[in-house]
């Protein structure tokens, strides 16, 4: 895959994001408000979520390289808004100060074990500006004002969440296949699968010249719009589809891990 983010810009994303997250509910006229991209959450639920997932990954950075998820215990989240942004805070806090105090090459367990991407501290503040930069979206949606994703964290939202959450040794059970993501910014990205598991690699020239012969289906947006709907923020249909747009459909039904 292509070269990530250098670590300090993925710690000066994980604070923007959460701040831009932290706004957003501090906007909201209720915390009880139905998060529609999430819709078995509120927006405490939500707030109560991502806390509950930094001081996770902080806690499993510090702890080192493992070969289980090492046990964790984090505490109890606040109900009443100002406590809860507060801790909020401390949570995003606990994961900046964890990382940087470790860097980006300390070993640790990941849940992607097989993948295309480390089982590295740098890699845990990878995947989690991406968890922010999405759950942020969230957060703005639910209150009536979602803003574009940052490029830089959704052109790299791309590559990581193919390397991460795509990509490993888990028999993908259809047809052989392979699908492109085009953003027009100009990178684009082929997912291969097969029998043998998920192969993500980054086209080396642009979209307009890759020719897609290869590929059963493509999917062209901006980085921000494919990010979305990777996470399953937006449909799919809402971006150009090229190709048996099923296979799309496939992908986001497939739980490697199932």
């Amino acid at each position: 895959m292509t070269k990530t983010l250098e670590f300090p810009v993925l710690l000066r994303l994980i604070d923007e994001r959460s701040e831009a997250f932290r706004a957003a509910v501090a906007s909201a006229p209720s915390l009880d408000a139905q998060v529609p991209t999430c819709p078995e959450w509120t927006l405490r639920d939500l707030v109560q979520h991502l806390g509950g997932v930094q001081r996770s990954w902080a806690a499993i950075v510090a702890a080192g390289p493992a070969d289980a998820r090492p046990d964790v215990t984090v505490s109890e989240a606040p109900q009443e808004r100002a406590a809860l942004l507060a801790w909020s805070a401390e949570s995003t806090e606990q994961l900046l100060g964890s990382l940087r105090e470790f860097g980006p090459d300390r070993g640790c367990w990941t849940w992607w074990g097989d993948s295309q991407s480390p089982q590295t501290s740098g890699a845990v503040g990878r995947h989690q500006v991406q968890e922010l930069m999405v759950h942020a979206y969230d957060a703005q949606i639910t209150v009536g004002a979602p803003r574009p994703l940052p490029d830089e964290a959704a052109l790299d939202g791309i590559d990581e969440f193919l390397s991460t959450c795509c990509a490993g040794t888990d028999p993908w059970p259809h047809e052989p296949a392979a699908v492109e993501y085009h953003a027009t910014e100009g990178r684009s990205w082929r997912l291969a699968l097969s029998a043998d598991g998920a192969r993500a690699t980054e086209l080396p020239v642009p979209a307009t010249e890759t020719g897609s012969d290869a590929a059963g289906a493509t999917l062209e947006g901006t980085a921000g719009e494919l990010v979305l709907a990777l996470y399953a923020r937006i449909p799919v249909n809402s971006l150009k589809v090229d190709g048996d747009p099923r296979l799309f459909d496939l992908l986001l039904a497939w739980d490697p891990s199932a």
